[in-house]
């Protein structure tokens, strides 16, 4: 089951991602808005669009989301790889994505002063962007 879904959602997020997809929608809009004087703008009318735009949408937020959690798994998963194959990496930041937010940002500050040099770093890193920013 988990794998028929992620194959059905995995394609519906490439399919509503085309450009055809939203010239089509598109399409279908200025469709019904043309339809609107030969069926007099009926309750019927409007119910139409509205029905159709609510379900869609209502769909693509579960489709886009799962799509978003799997892109965002596999780039920590890449992110945890590539720290623990570098040297110099500290392996301490594998999985600091499971932290709340105050760890996290506790984290950021300690490893922003440790580059800038304010920390027990040599603040070697912060000098480095500070010439890279003079340049520019």
């Amino acid at each position: 089951m988990q794998h028929l879904f992620t194959r059905i959602a995995s394609r519906a997020a490439h399919v509503m991602g085309q450009p055809v997809t939203f010239i089509v929608a598109a399409g279908l809009i200025l469709l019904w808005a043309a339809t609107g004087p030969l069926l007099q703008y009926s309750d019927t009318w409007q119910l139409i669009v509205n029905t159709a735009t609510t379900v869609m949408t209502f769909l693509a937020v579960f489709l886009i989301q799962n799509s978003q959690n799997r892109d965002g798994a596999a780039m920590q998963a890449k992110l945890d790889e590539i720290l623990r194959v570098l040297e110099q990496a500290r392996n301490e930041f594998v999985g600091i994505e499971h932290l709340t937010e105050a760890e996290i940002e506790n984290i950021r500050d300690a490893l922003e002063a440790d580059v800038t040099g304010n920390g027990d770093g040599n603040g070697a890193l912060g000098t480095t962007v500070e010439r890279l920013l003079k340049r520019l």
